[in-house]
């Protein structure tokens, strides 16, 4: 038998193993979490990135859009880059389009010895129905990617030049009347120095090729092509575009002006680029403009800018070039910053736009906005003969007044009659104008339809041939034209 000592040992010793074993079973003391926290510096839905003093905000939208008329986003059909569209042939461009984006942002911000740290990024999946036969074109794309500290901004922004936007603002079109870079941004380095009361000013170096390039033109070149195309010689960037803005900001809303710098630079004399051919002297085309927008009783709001440029003509006009088809007809005009001519200077093009919007807010779910703009491109009159002279016609005949020389361009051909019946200008001028509904049925969805109408005042009005244009017979009627576009747009944004 055991003695009651050795139980006694026996009995402990279980009792020890038996709590041993709980112990291994109690779950080890974790360390702290730690929790997703508000950021309240910056405004509703900041959170702090965990284990950090960086507040950051995600946010995108996701957008279904039914264009008819219109393209790659709202464009209306009859402009670059949609010349195809613009025959209105059952072989060579669709009547209906769709566009497809879904984008994503980021913001950070965060405190430092040189004032808040931000940082923004703008990341965007679109599927358009761009092309002549109705095929997707998908493409990723970043249209906001900058860095602003200390009042530097640098990085992929809007335009310090823009004062008002229509698009996505008062329009579903993507507006042809307006130079402004509120699609895709423009790489900027720039400044604002805050005077207080709302008032700044800033100084931007630009990427001139961010509003897509108009152009010098060589008159030893076909220039000016059948399609709305324009054959730019400006070769490499030489300068950034400059831009200065001085802007107010207060309750009743704000109101802006701005001017920049655009280089008009062109290769060489003589067709195929050669240095020892010499070339003309460079120039400094220049823009301004003016706007702003004005915070109504109820919501409601109305803006307006107008913008002139001389040598920068994409300050003004998003277009490029037209060719719009009729019955019959055909309207046509050519953009570009200048023109030159074997052994002449650059003749910079003069363009003007005025543009305009009214939102009127019938109840928290509905708002209806009306806007329209009108641009006009004009040439000086070395301009239109250097033009003329390159008309379509045997060497040495008369054309509008000008002795043919060279290759020939544009492609209006008026040398049956030497120009009787044709107004013999390049000068042309379009406008357009608007409306869009929208009903908001819960916060954050838009369900909308946008209506309007552009017009085309041609170049070279009148008696002339325009030349065969594959399902398009060539006609001799140069004509103003016009296109109706419709705009059926959904879009979810979840932006806190």
């Amino acid at each position: 038998m055991i003695s009651v000592s050795k139980r006694f040992v026996i009995g402990g010793a279980l009792a020890l193993a038996f709590t041993g074993a709980q112990a291994a079973d109690l779950p080890v003391k974790a360390k702290p979490v730690e929790y997703v926290k508000v950021c309240s510096l910056y405004g509703a839905g900041f959170y702090y990135i965990p284990g950090t003093d960086i507040c950051l905000k995600v946010g995108g939208y996701v957008r279904a859009q039914l264009e008819w008329g219109a393209g790659s986003g709202g464009l209306a059909y009859g402009s670059v880059p949609f010349p195809l569209n613009g025959k209105f042939t059952r072989d060579q461009g669709s009547d209906l389009n769709y566009t497809l984006r879904a984008v994503v942002s980021t913001d950070s911000r965060q405190q430092t010895a040189y004032g808040t740290l931000r940082s923004y990024l703008s990341l965007g999946f679109t599927s358009d129905t761009a092309d002549a036969n109705g095929a997707s074109v998908n493409s990723i794309y970043a249209n906001r990617a900058f860095i602003q500290i200390a009042g530097f901004t640098v990085g992929r922004a809007t335009s310090y030049f823009e004062n008002f936007m229509l698009y996505n603002v008062y329009s579903y079109a993507d507006v042809l009347t307006s130079g402004d870079t509120s699609t895709f941004g423009a790489e900027v380095f720039a400044y604002t120095a805050q005077f207080g009361n709302g008032f700044s000013a800033s100084l931007s170096i630009e990427n001139p090729a961010s509003r897509g390039r108009a152009g010098v033109m060589d008159g030893s070149a076909a220039a000016f092509a059948i399609n709305g195309g324009t054959t730019p010689d400006n070769l490499k960037f030489r300068s950034p575009d400059i831009v200065a803005n001085l802007r107010v900001d207060q309750a009743w809303g704000y109101a802006a002006v701005s001017a920049a710098a655009h280089e008009a630079a062109g290769g060489y004399y003589l067709t195929g680029n050669n240095q020892n051919n010499g070339h003309p002297s460079d120039k400094w085309g220049w823009a301004v403009s003016v706007g702003g927008r004005i915070n109504l009783p109820g919501g409601d709001s109305f803006g307006a800018s107008a913008v002139y440029s001389e040598g920068a003509a994409r300050y003004a006009a998003k277009a490029g070039s037209w060719q719009m088809y009729g019955q019959g007809s055909v309207g046509v005009g050519w953009l570009s910053d200048g023109i030159f001519d074997t052994g002449t200077s650059i003749e910079l093009t003069q363009v003007w736009s005025v543009n305009a919007a009214y939102e009127h807010v019938w109840n928290p779910n509905w708002r209806t906005s009306v806007y329209g703009g009108y641009t006009e491109v004009n040439y000086n009159s070395a301009a239109i003969a250097l033009i003329n002279s390159h008309l379509p016609g045997p060497s040495g005949s008369i054309q509008c007044g000008a002795v043919v020389a060279g290759s020939v361009w544009p492609p209006i051909d008026v040398q049956a009659t030497g120009g009787v019946g044709n107004s013999c200008s390049p000068d042309y001028s379009y406008y357009q104008v608007g409306s869009r509904t929208q009903w908001n049925p819960v916060s954050g969805l838009d369900i909308g339809l946008d209506v309007f109408y552009t017009h085309l005042n041609t170049a070279y009005k009148g008696v002339g041939t325009y030349p065969a244009n594959n399902a398009r017979p060539a006609v001799t009627s140069i004509d103003d034209q016009n296109v109706w576009s419709a705009i059926v747009r959904w879009q979810r944004s979840f932006y806190p």
